[in-house]
């Protein structure tokens, strides 16, 4: 085949491809559309390289960009790679893709969400639309020095997530070094680490809480669900997500799925008296979900992690207690007033316990032990209101 000429471009109509004898094709479409393709081999593998579109890419310029590639080759380089690194994504574009590349390994959507809210709001005016190859060490200085004074935490998540996106850049080859590393260490010197606690109620006051709670004009759901996580001493999300078919009443246990936990393990619950009292009356609010405590608005949702939040507001609590406050009142309780052993104590919180190794030995959960110690809490914060169901106090009396 020939070389191609400007008229023999222009007058080209048979669908297919156009060679000019040198790795440089015009590839004609069906409905007529003019297109630039080289085919070239790198590394013992054929390749198609596009050049554009005719008639915005010359005869002239295609045969220009194609030498150039063929002379790349014969150096023992890679036009392709050089040709995707030569796009190099912005700041934003590049965190937006680290995140979507790193949420499948979070459990918690709203961790995905909060991810990027606090890079949109404290980084993306500073830094977002740059090259991510044009970030130095004193741009991420300038978005991290006026958080630091009067916020650590927050500046230390976000130097976090701008480390994350420049490593993510450094493999895919954006970037030659990570400014947000130890580059900057110097500049931002160690600062002692605050132990925040969680607000907790003495466990003395728990039921005496439950029972404001029961005195409230908070919703049935919410308070039941309250009861069911303070009984359980589960955490927030566990306890709002749970579902009918996790819970055997016969058995009294309820099951979380390991999708579910914190450490990606399943957990049994042992299910106190009490406990299954609340579930019957759960029974009430069943929407066809599966969920135990479904929220009515939006129907046949999991309850909003602030809607139990909003119940210690309502009444008083707040102040004194947060929602996971609750197994720390439990744990103190446990540690104080019973002869429960440590590791005890931690597989009713879902903690994990012991090495690695220990754990590979150690099959059982030590369910019966658990909920011997469960039923004691129980009997602590549960005073017996009017209207148990007949069937719930058959159950107490087995």
């Amino acid at each position: 085949m020939g070389p191609l000429t400007e008229l023999g471009v222009k007058s080209a109509l048979k669908p297919g491809r156009h060679g000019d004898g040198q790795t440089l094709y015009l590839h004609v479409g069906p409905c007529g559309s003019k297109s630039w393709v080289q085919r070239v081999m790198i590394h013992s593998k054929h390749h198609d390289i596009s050049l554009g579109g005719y008639p915005a890419v010359t005869l002239e310029m295609a045969s220009r960009r194609a030498a150039k590639n063929r002379t790349a080759i014969a150096e023992g380089r890679d036009p392709l790679t050089e040709k995707r690194h030569s796009r190099k994504p912005t700041f934003a574009q590049a965190a937006q893709k680290t995140c979507d590349a790193l949420k499948s390994g979070w459990r918690n959507d709203k961790h995905t969400v909060t991810w990027m809210q606090t890079l949109r709001r404290h980084a993306f005016p500073v830094i977002g639309g740059m090259s991510v190859d044009r970030i130095g060490s004193e741009d991420v200085l300038r978005v991290l020095t006026p958080i630091r004074g009067t916020r650590p935490e927050m500046a230390r998540r976000i130097r976090q997530r701008i480390r994350a996106t420049l490593r993510w850049c450094w493999a895919h080859g954006y970037v030659s070094e990570n400014v947000a590393g130890e580059a900057i260490d110097g500049a931002l010197p160690r600062m002692p680490a605050v132990k925040v606690h969680l607000r907790a109620l003495p466990y003395r006051d728990v039921a005496t809480a439950l029972n404001t709670v029961d005195s409230s004009s908070a919703s049935l759901v919410a308070k039941l669900c309250l009861r069911f996580l303070v009984l359980t001493a589960a955490r927030s999300g566990e306890a709002r997500g749970a579902t009918w078919d996790k819970i055997n009443i016969e058995s009294r246990e309820w099951r979380i799925p390991a999708t579910r936990m914190k450490a990606v393990a399943e957990h049994r619950v042992p299910l106190s008296v009490p406990t299954i009292e609340v579930l019957f009356q759960a029974r009430a609010l069943d929407d066809g979900s599966g969920l135990v405590f479904p929220s009515s608005r939006p129907e046949g949702r999991q309850l909003s992690d602030m809607t139990l939040t909003k119940v210690l507001r309502l009444t008083g609590l707040a102040h004194r207690a947060t929602v996971h406050g609750f197994r720390t009142a439990f744990q103190t309780w446990a540690s104080e007033q019973t002869d429960a052993a440590h590791e005890i104590m931690e597989l009713c919180l879902a903690h994990t316990v012991g090495s690695l190794v220990g754990r590979a030995y150690a099959r059982s959960d030590l369910l019966e032990k658990r909920r011997r110690l469960m039923n004691e809490w129980a009997s602590l914060v549960f005073e017996t209101v009017a209207g148990v169901t007949e069937k719930s106090s058959q159950i107490r009396n087995n």
